[in-house]
C-alpha cells in the first residue's frame, strides 16, 4: 500500500513526520505500507514552520497512485506567509488533492491539512474536523464538524490538531492491518491514543480488517 505524505514550503513538521514514523514503524514490523514524504514541484529541501530543513522522496506520484494521501497542515491559524493558507492561494496543491482523489485514493489530513482539502469542494456536506482553531472556517467551506480526535468518512479520513496525526496513522493501521498491529505500534512508541475515533458506518472503499476476515 504507497501512502503519500504531501508536504509544502511552512509545513508543520509534526503533522507530517507523527505519521510517517507510524506507517515505517508498522512497515519494519510487517505491514504492507510504503510511506513517502512528497511534494508538487521539484524542490531540494522543505523548511517546516518550526524552522526544521528536511528532505523530501519524490514528486506525488512518481511512484504511482498513492492508496492513501496525507495532507498535513501548519501556517494557516497564524496566516504565514508560507504555509496551508499559501498553498491555497496558490491552487496547485488543492488541484492535486482533487486529482489524486478522483483517482480512486482515500484522502486524509492532519490539523489545518483539512483547510487544503476544503478548498477542493471535497468536504461539503462531509463530516470532518480540524484543528480547534480553524473549526469555524472547515464549517464555512460547507463540512459537517464532527468533534472527534479522528473522523473516517470512508474515502476522506480528516484528524485533528498536530499530534493527532499519530492518532490518524494509527487509525490507518487498524483499519488496513488490524488492532494487533496497531497497538503493537502505539506501544513501541510509548503512545497512548486519544480517543474519540468516528468512524462513518457502511465503509465503502475498506473495512477494517477484522471485519473483512
Amino acid at each position: 500500500m504507497l501512502i503519500e505524505i504531501l508536504v509544502f514550503q511552512g509545513v508543520d513538521e509534526l503533522d507530517a513526520i507523527g505519521p510517517l514514523e507510524v506507517f515505517r514503524s508498522a512497515k519494519a514490523a510487517g505491514a504492507d505500507f510504503d510511506a513517502r514524504l512528497v511534494t508538487v514541484n521539484e524542490v531540494k529541501e522543505i523548511t517546516g514552520s518550526h524552522g526544521l530543513r528536511f528532505g523530501v522522496d519524490g514528486l506525488l506520484g512518481s511512484q504511482g497512485r498513492a492508496d492513501i494521501l496525507i495532507v498535513p497542515g501548519g501556517g494557516w491559524v497564524d496566516r504565514a506567509a508560507q504555509g496551508a493558507r499559501a498553498e491555497v492561494e496558490r491552487g496547485a496543491i488543492p488541484a492535486a488533492i482533487r486529482d489524486v482523489y478522483e483517482a480512486g485514493a482515500i484522502i486524509a489530513s492532519v490539523c489545518t491539512g483539512a483547510m487544503l482539502i476544503a478548498a477542493t469542494g471535497l468536504l461539503r456536506g462531509r463530516r470532518a474536523i480540524t484543528h480547534h482553531d480553524a473549526i469555524y472556517e472547515l464549517r464555512e467551506y460547507g463540512a459537517e464538524i464532527v468533534q472527534a480526535r479522528v473522523v473516517d468518512d470512508d474515502d476522506i479520513v480528516t484528524a485533528g490538531g498536530v499530534t493527532s496525526g499519530i492518532d490518524l496513522a494509527l487509525h490507518f493501521v487498524e483499519r488496513f492491518e488490524g488492532a494487533e498491529m496497531a497497538g503493537k505500534i502505539a506501544r513501541s512508541l510509548e503512545y497512548e491514543r486519544c480517543k474519540p475515533v468516528d468512524v462513518k458506518p457502511n465503509r465503502i472503499r475498506g473495512l477494517f480488517k477484522k471485519a473483512a476476515q
